[in-house]
């Protein structure tokens, strides 16, 4: 199961990379023909007009698909310095605490996705005339992926499977630091 996981997450940053490297051709692309034809030379009209909304499109999926990732990864931002100011037992109620607020969270976004997709598959891109579902349609894998995230962080946190170096890290105290100190704690 957790290679098959793997395997999900390095598709996800696959798509990530493709994202960023269509937008940054599609981009580029139009500025450099945009200036060859400040010059004279007029290619594709000066531009390509369905690279700006396609760009945009990567864009969005770019961001929530690499909230996923960034979930997975326990690197979102965090209230680090009041988590700290607690001893492991209150460190893991308060992760199982967030985690599940982010589950709730994820679902309302699921939900509001589900109930807004009969809107936006109906609607379409102006240029591209794609089904704005392809844009709005990524609060699905968002809101899945990150609330699947969460809701196993939750149980690992529930059944004490969670190793205290993740709690550590929940409280801002990485390996990093507490290698720089002595005792090994941060200070």
């Amino acid at each position: 199961m957790h290679k098959a996981i793997d395997v999900l997450f390095k598709l996800f940053e696959g798509l990530m990379v493709a994202c960023l490297a269509g937008m940054v051709v599609m981009v580029f692309g139009n500025a450099v023909l945009r200036k060859l034809s400040d010059y004279g030379v007029v290619l594709f009209g000066g531009g390509i007009t369905v690279s700006e909304e396609v760009s945009r499109i990567f864009f969005v999926w770019l961001t929530f698909v690499g909230a996923v990732v960034v979930a997975r990864d326990g690197a979102h931002m965090g209230v680090e310095t009041f988590v700290a100011r607690f001893g492991p037992g209150g460190r893991k109620i308060l992760m199982l605490a967030t985690n599940v607020l982010i589950v709730v969270c994820c679902a309302v976004f699921f939900w509001g996705t589900w109930r807004q997709t009969p809107i936006h598959s109906g609607n379409y891109a102006p240029i591209t005339g794609i089904s704005m579902i392809w844009v709005y349609g990524v609060g699905f894998v968002a809101s899945v992926g990150m609330g699947l995230v969460a809701a196993a962080q939750a149980l690992r946190i529930a059944t004490g499977r969670i190793s205290e170096a993740e709690v550590r890290k929940f409280a801002g105290e990485f390996e990093d630091d507490l290698a720089e100190t002595p005792k090994g704690r941060a200070e």
